[in-house]
């Protein structure tokens, strides 16, 4: 298992991944979360729970591009879906891997 050496390995991965996705974040925060692995604002704000950084790097990646993707597609329907399994091909799995550690992907902060 490969993980983040810091948060700010981790921050520069979420601006990797944005400007593949062509999204501005506006802030970036890496900090303690109780019921969820992280959340987006409309305003371009993203926060992610500090315990990502002691996982598994293909799990960061995961919730990384999930938070992303809402600032193009708000939900998680079709679109989004066809949108995960173009950048990270069997999300499904990983997702699979993250629920089993007993906290959810929020829904979309406005």
């Amino acid at each position: 298992m490969k993980c983040w050496r810091d948060r700010e390995e981790f921050k520069a991965q979420v601006l990797k991944w944005a400007s593949k996705l062509d999204v501005k974040a506006q802030a970036i925060y890496v900090r303690p979360m109780r019921r969820k692995w992280a959340s987006c604002s409309t305003a371009g704000t993203l926060s992610f729970n500090d315990e990502l950084i002691g996982m598994d790097k293909k799990l960061g990646d995961y919730v990384i591009v999930h938070e992303l993707l809402h600032f193009q597609v708000p939900n998680h329907g079709k679109l989004w879906k066809m949108l995960m399994r173009v950048h990270l091909g069997d999300f499904e799995a990983i997702e699979g891997r993250l629920k089993s550690r007993a906290i959810a992907i929020g829904p979309r902060k406005t």
